[in-house]
């Protein structure tokens, strides 16, 4: 039995006291239901952040990171870097990463051999295009990326993975895949994990959605065979959209 996540992507969002106090009243209202609750605010709001989370069962990830432990990155953070700050989690491979930013799926592959070798846990983002879709190669798409960001790791790395599908077209847009949709590209990448590793780590790997998740349209995805969870953006910058899908997750 997978446990059910919530993860927030604040993105480039809020201002530093704006940051504290959303982070204060995730975690005052955060319902003990089983439910794991990560928040990732920007990389200069990560140690205010985890000092709001320091009581709290709420953990904190990162919008990105360097695969190099330190060196002439400028403008980059490292994985011990983000240990210090009591970060445990890393969003990579994220659309926005790909496209304004050149990201390329070695680049990708590169971060989450090193998030696992600083006991972070990648939480590896991936999803086609319109185009992709409509040209039935939605399927083609998600396992090439899927298979490149885990290049190279054993079946024991792997299920330390959260993989999280986030269809380009539904990021932002207020389209969403339908439920369907969305458990038929889960339900083929779990074969895909099957395949690449073991029947084991296929069953582990929890598998989140994303792409416009509301509290409005969270529970008919949320109850999908394959659908882990989901990773958040807007509907996270206020606590009460972020708690009630929490509440929703816990539900199930």
């Amino acid at each position: 039995m997978r446990t059910p996540i919530v993860a927030g992507n604040w993105k480039m969002n809020l201002g530093m006291d704006e940051a504290v106090q959303l982070a204060q009243d995730i975690a005052d209202g955060a319902p003990e239901n089983g439910v794991k609750l990560i928040v990732a605010p920007v990389s200069v709001h990560l140690a205010s952040v985890t000092e709001a989370l320091a009581t709290s069962p709420v953990l904190l990830s990162s919008q990105n990171m360097h695969w190099a432990d330190s060196g002439a990155y400028t403008g980059e953070v490292s994985g011990p870097m983000l240990r210090e700050l009591a970060v445990r989690y890393v969003i990579l491979g994220h659309s926005e990463r790909r496209q304004y930013f050149g990201e390329s799926d070695e680049e990708i592959n590169r971060k989450v051999l090193s998030a696992l070798d600083q006991e972070l846990r990648p939480i590896v983002c991936f999803g086609e295009s319109l185009s992709d879709r409509e040209a039935k190669r939605t399927e083609a798409k998600v396992e090439f990326q899927v298979r490149a960001a885990l290049a190279g790791l054993s079946a024991e790395q792997a299920q330390k993975v959260i993989l999280a599908y986030e269809p380009i077209w539904a990021i932002g847009t207020g389209k969403t895949a339908s439920p369907q949709q969305a458990q038929q590209v889960h339900r083929f990448l779990r074969g895909v994990l099957k395949e690449r590793f073991d029947v084991e780590t296929a069953q582990t790997v929890p598998i989140l959605y994303g792409g416009s998740v509301k509290p409005h349209n969270f529970d008919t995805l949320i109850t999908q065979d394959d659908i882990d969870g989901g990773l958040v953006g807007g509907a996270s910058l206020k606590a009460d959209s972020f708690l009630e899908l929490a509440r929703i997750a816990g539900n199930i």
